[in-house]
């Protein structure tokens, strides 16, 4: 049974830097797509970006060339790397493979 738990949210300025990580609990080796996702208050949970186990990425269209997604089979880890961050980017940011979920880390991005 996998379990994922998000970190590194947190407060930053605009056109700052955050890395989100993602831990599972589990072997994600057989765990085919993973991906990110985020809600910002009042608005419905969008797909950030996904990768499959072979390392095929896709993003959204709000996010290309800003963020980038990898994953780590070997360290059961995944990640967000975000750059140039707008305010527009503040949100929970969740961690999901298949139907599971991560609690959720909280990116801020204000002056």
């Amino acid at each position: 049974h996998v379990q994922l738990v998000e970190s590194g949210g947190g407060l930053v300025q605009p056109g700052g830097s955050l890395r989100l990580s993602c831990a599972a609990s589990g072997s994600m080796v057989r765990i085919y797509l993973m991906g990110w996702y985020r809600q910002a208050p009042g608005n419905q949970r969008e797909l950030v970006a996904g990768i499959t186990l072979d390392g095929i990425t896709n993003y959204a269209d709000s996010v290309k060339g800003r963020f980038t997604i990898s994953r780590d089979n070997a360290k059961n880890m995944i990640y967000l790397q975000m750059k140039s961050l707008k305010p527009e980017d503040t949100a929970v940011y969740y961690c999901n493979a298949g139907t599971l979920w991560g609690q959720g880390t909280l990116v801020t991005v204000s002056s």
